[in-house]
């Protein structure tokens, strides 16, 4: 992270300029779509979606990467730890930790809701333990903590031109699109891990168990009732994104081309995916680096635009998110 962005963040400290360093390298690391669309902020806003993004891939590597010889309840341990000493910095309002001192300093700045920290955290011990969910509505539970809670701790960081009690559903929904296109993208991955990210019964309308991905894990083929409940899902998951995409108006304009290219970026995965047939068992579905420039570089267009007639309100100067 460079001076000039923690310097316009208002970030003064030594150590927590090293802890914003140190989230940003976590996202840059793990999130290559999130991360292009960060640099479409302003430099004031980008430490803080990184301290958001590195703390969220932060406690998904100690649920999905276990150390050596650790086991379930290890890791159960490791996140009861880093809970106990992330609510314990938002009381103090500060930390000592290397990482946390950055995503304390952010809530801080920011007034996120502690109650968003909890539900991220209640979903993180899900995968400790579940591994299938019987219908939507279970899964629904994981994703409010997964992927909504996110989108909502960034709102506060982008600013918004409507009340933010309007503009909180679109952002939610936003967090949701992109966690579903990850269910779908990455169906053959969580099999590795002994997980289902969707819903049984839906999956069970169109003959489709887990035994049935299983045998088309193996076989790195797609058959055709798995196809069908696949498109559907793919089907769900394009209405949240209309729903979602309504809400880029209602964010500060400096802070749109960001969102914007995001779920452009994001949505269009599910593209590839249709594109193949929905050959997810076989390959990953990606979005190429040329086609990440070309919308990187319109978006640079509207980021001037909006730059030379707005200036972002001192919420949406001190902290950012983006998808």
């Amino acid at each position: 992270m460079s001076r000039v962005e923690l310097d316009a963040a208002g970030v003064r400290d030594p150590r927590l300029r090293a802890a914003y360093r140190r989230c940003r390298d976590l996202n840059a690391r793990h999130g290559r779509t999130y991360f292009l669309a960060t640099r479409l902020l302003t430099p004031a806003q980008r430490p803080a979606v990184h301290a958001l993004y590195g703390f969220a891939r932060w406690a998904d590597d100690v649920v999905d990467t276990p150390r050596p010889g650790a086991d379930d309840l290890a890791r159960e341990r490791r996140l009861d730890v880093l809970a106990r000493e992330l609510f314990a910095g938002l009381d103090r309002g500060g930390s000592d930790d290397p990482v946390l001192a950055a995503v304390v300093d952010t809530a801080v700045r920011h007034g996120i809701d502690r109650r968003l920290f909890e539900d991220f955290l209640h979903s993180m011990r899900m995968d400790l333990t579940v591994t299938d969910y019987p219908d939507r509505a279970a899964l629904d539970t994981y994703v409010r903590g997964s992927a909504e809670a996110i989108g909502l701790q960034l709102l506060p960081v982008l600013g918004t031109a409507s009340p933010p009690g309007v503009a909180a559903p679109h952002a939610a929904a936003l967090g949701k699109a992109f966690q579903l296109t990850n269910f779908l993208r990455d169906v053959a991955e969580d099999l590795d891990r002994g997980r289902v990210y969707l819903p049984a019964d839906e999956l069970a309308a169109f003959g489709v168990d887990r035994p049935l991905l299983r045998w088309c894990r193996l076989r790195e083929r797609t058959d055709p009732r798995v196809r069908s409940a696949l498109a559907a899902q793919h089907a769900t998951t394009r209405e949240i994104y209309r729903f979602a995409a309504r809400g880029i108006a209602m964010l500060h304009p400096v802070s749109r081309p960001c969102v914007r290219t995001a779920l452009v970026l994001y949505s269009e995965i599910l593209d590839r995916i249709e594109d193949a047939d929905f050959a997810v068992f076989a390959r990953r579905a990606r979005v190429g680096n040329l086609r990440r420039l070309q919308v990187a570089g319109m978006a640079v267009l509207r980021v001037a635009w909006a730059r030379s007639g707005h200036r972002p309100g001192p919420v949406a100067c001190a902290r950012a998110g983006g998808p």
